[in-house]
Formats: C-alpha cells, sequence, structure tokens
C-alpha cells in the first residue's frame, strides 16, 4: 500500500483541484432552473470516469440522468459497487454565506462549497482512490461499479426503476456508500444503522375564504389556531410522539450495543453547541445518542396560513397547513406510521371543520449486521486509512437507496462516513476537512486491497 498512499499524497493538489471543478457545477435537483447543469455534471462525471480508465455509461431517466461505469477485469474476485450522488441541496438561504456556494474555497485545510460533504467529496474520495491504484499498479485486484445518481436530495424516484431494469449492472458482492460522517474528529466510523422516512401534511379549511377580524373574530373558527393545537397534541410533555401505536414496532437496541454508544466520546454541550442552539429537547430519560440513533421522531418542519405580507392585516384565516416529516427506526414501516398518525390527526379535527391528510414519501429504517466479513475487511481498511481503529455508530438520517440494496435485494452495504457532524450538510457554509478527504481516499484504496483477499460471492 506504500506506493498507493505515495501516490495519494503527490496528488493532492490535483485531487482538489479536480474535485473544486466538480463542486462548481450547480447540480440541484430541485430546482428546474437547474436542469441543464445536472446534465452538466453527470457528463463531468462520465468523462472524468472514462479518463481514469473505467468504461462509462450516461442513462437517461424522466428527470436528471444516473452515471453507470466499470471495470471488470479481476476474474473471481468480488465486484465492489460505490454508490453516490452528484445532486446538492439548495443553497437558500444565500445570504448566510460566508463565500458564494458554487465558488469553492479553503481556508485553514477547509473545502467550503455546496456539496463539498454531500456527497461531491465524500464521492470523490472512491474515484480518487480507483485512480491511485490504476496509476501505481496498472490494473485492479477487485472489480468495480460506480453507479452515481442525480435525485437522491428529492427522493431518488427514478432509481428504483433503474434498479429494476439493469440487474446486470447493479449486481455485486458488497455496496460502499460514503454520505454519512465519521463520529467526530480524528473518529473515523462505521456505520451499522439508518433511521427511515415518512412524510405527511395537514390542510385545515374553517370556511370559503379568510374573514375580517372586526366582523368575525372570536365568533368562528381560526384555521391557523387549529392546526397548531393539533400539531402541539402529536407530542406529550415528556417530547415523546402522543400518537396511539406509534411505538408498537419500534425495536430497543441491544444491551452491548447500548454499551458500545456509552463509551464514545460524545458531550452534550459539544452537541448543542455544533447545532447552535440554546438548550436540547426531545423524549424525556433517553440519551442524546438514543434519540439521533434508536428512536424515532415526528418533526414539524413548515407551516403556513393567513397574512404573509408586510404590516398588519385583520383577518380571521381560513386555511392553513402544515408539513411533517417522521424519523423511523429499526423494525417500525413508514406505512404502519403514516397510518397512525393519520387517524390521530382526525380524530383530532374539530367538527365542522375540514381536515385533509396527505401522505407524503417514505422509506424504511435499515440495520446492518456487524458480524460480516465485509465489515471486518471494512475495519481494517479503516484503521489504515486513518492511522486508527474506528467506531461502530448509527446515523439519524435516512439514505432510501441503502434500505433498497439491503431489504428489496439483499446486498451488503458499508456506510463509511468520512466528513463531519458540523459539516453544515443542507445548510449554509457546507464544508469538508481536506485532510478527511485524503484520508477518505486512503480507506478506499485499503479497503480494494482487503476486499481483494476474498474471493466474489456472486
Amino acid at each position: 500500500m506504500h506506493a498507493i498512499y505515495n501516490a495519494i499524497a503527490s496528488h493532492r493538489t490535483r485531487f482538489v483541484s479536480e474535485l473544486k471543478e466538480l463542486l462548481a457545477i450547480p447540480s440541484i435537483s430541485t430546482d428546474p432552473a437547474r436542469v441543464a447543469d445536472m446534465k452538466l455534471a453527470a457528463e463531468w462525471l462520465c468523462g472524468h470516469l472514462e479518463k481514469i480508465g473505467l468504461t462509462s455509461r450516461l442513462f437517461e431517466t424522466e428527470r436528471h440522468p444516473v452515471v453507470y461505469a466499470d471495470r471488470l477485469d479481476a476474474k473471481g474476485k468480488p465486484v465492489i459497487l460505490f454508490y453516490g450522488h452528484y445532486d446538492v441541496q439548495p443553497v437558500d438561504p444565500v445570504e448566510q454565506w460566508l463565500a458564494p456556494p458554487f465558488e469553492p474555497a479553503v481556508k485553514d485545510g477547509v473545502l467550503f462549497a455546496r456539496g463539498a460533504s454531500d456527497d461531491k467529496g465524500q464521492l470523490f474520495t472512491h474515484i480518487k482512490a480507483v485512480e491511485a491504484w490504476l496509476e501505481t499498479a496498472g490494473s485492479l485486484p477487485v472489480n468495480v461499479k460506480f453507479l452515481i445518481e442525480g435525485e437522491e436530495e428529492i427522493g431518488s424516484p427514478h432509481l428504483p426503476g433503474w434498479l429494476a431494469d439493469h440487474p446486470d449492472l447493479r449486481s455485486a458482492d458488497v455496496v460502499v456508500i460514503s454520505d454519512t460522517a465519521q463520529f467526530g474528529p480524528g473518529m473515523p466510523s462505521l456505520c451499522t444503522g439508518l433511521r427511515g422516512l415518512a412524510a405527511f401534511e395537514i390542510h385545515v379549511k374553517t370556511g370559503e375564504s379568510d374573514l375580517h377580524s372586526g366582523s368575525f373574530g372570536g365568533a368562528v373558527p381560526n384555521a391557523i389556531q387549529i392546526l397548531t393545537s393539533m400539531l402541539n397534541a402529536l407530542h406529550s410533555e415528556n417530547g415523546a410522539v402522543n400518537v396511539p401505536g406509534f411505538y408498537d414496532e419500534v425495536a430497543e437496541p441491544g444491551a452491548d450495543e447500548l454499551r458500545s454508544w456509552g463509551t464514545l466520546a460524545h458531550s452534550d454541550e459539544e452537541f448543542r453547541a455544533s447545532a447552535q442552539v440554546g438548550v436540547l429537547a426531545g423524549e424525556a430519560g433517553r440519551s442524546t445518542l438514543e434519540k439521533l440513533w434508536s428512536r424515532p421522531a415526528l418533526e414539524i418542519i413548515g407551516i403556513r396560513g393567513g397574512y404573509q405580507g408586510h404590516g398588519h392585516k385583520g383577518i380571521v384565516p381560513a386555511t392553513a397547513w402544515a408539513k411533517c416529516s417522521m424519523r423511523l427506526v429499526p423494525c417500525q414501516t413508514p406505512a404502519h406510521a403514516i397510518d397512525c398518525v393519520r387517524r390521530r390527526v382526525m380524530s383530532l379535527a374539530p367538527a365542522g371543520v375540514h381536515v385533509d391528510f396527505l401522505s407524503g414519501h417514505g422509506s424504511p429504517p435499515v440495520s446492518i449486521p456487524v458480524e460480516s466479513q465485509w465489515v471486518e475487511s471494512a475495519v481494517r481498511a479503516l484503521e489504515s486509512g486513518f492511522n486508527k481503529k474506528p467506531v461502530f455508530i448509527r446515523e439519524g438520517g435516512s439514505i432510501s437507496v441503502v434500505t433498497r440494496f439491503v431489504n428489496d435485494y439483499g446486498m451488503p452495504c458499508l456506510l463509511l462516513g468520512f466528513g463531519q457532524p458540523d459539516d453544515h450538510i443542507h445548510a449554509p457554509n457546507e464544508k469538508f476537512n481536506l485532510d478527511d478527504f485524503v484520508s477518505g481516499i486512503r480507506t478506499s484504496a485499503a479497503l480494494i486491497a482487503e476486499l481483494a483477499k476474498l474471493d466474489s460471492t456472486l
């Protein structure tokens, strides 16, 4: 590995420069005005993968392209499928960025740009690891595939169809994904679980139009007041979700796993500071790591109603709506959680008031077995790449494609996060520490070497 590690170190400046090129493309998948930029990012990746020695193809979907590339000349050796996404979140509020989000800038060894950590920077570690192997050894000791989509940030609506239509292309011994984070600085981590997701909306309508508050205020129902009362009722005073049946499917973590979390150097004060909030909240009697990793959550993520303009307008609002999101834990299913909340919401609807409950997208949670040859190889690779033993963690977020690979196709997944919890993903001033970037490349290169010791299971 010394020659490959030396190549990675010598090319560090160029690797960062190339990553900046990719980060400069404003590939915001949710923005219709960025369709051309999405195509540009996909084409850039396709060309770059060809340049380093892989065969690549661009697959059009109804919205944004899928990039596929492979190098399959290591007979009898495992096939690694590297998954990532080239789309990024919107940049709003743009005024809070310290520098333009698509003009990548390095300060004190940290790269700032939208997509730096989620997920272009982390994806790029694997591309550069493959390049370092090919440049140094002239070939790969394993078979590799890259599957890079452009719709992860909008729920991957077309990826399931692509996977179903191309079983030969997505087939692999193991899937490697870097779209999570380390537990903290200097703490390389292997993620063994992700929370699922279920979204819904509540719409309240009390009448045909807003009414004059002088003529009707106090005598007719107020849509915002009713909506907020219903939303408040979805949580109890101790912070738990106050929905009958909601916790029926929740699986508690085992005693060994809880003990391992207790050994992690977690600080509630540091966590609070990283979130830039004045106080922590949530379910009473549960540690912060439990709340994030093994307990479900219900969040109100948007609310609207009444007058939103400048100044004052004397009305009684007739309509109001709220968007909500649930994070689900092992054994919970989106359908059951949605059904429980729907029944609870409709039971709270006052007589004579029209309430609509709209289900949104969802994905189940996922658990990854720790005892496997794939995980053992990843542990050794992380230790080699970071010069430190990794820790096992869960993540509070969701990656829908992991559920697809694990639950639907029975494919082992390795979740190797190289970012940091405070990388501001989905927020202004997203960043990626360049030392972590290099350590990620080293880890990926080491993983290739470790997996080459195994035989293919296909």
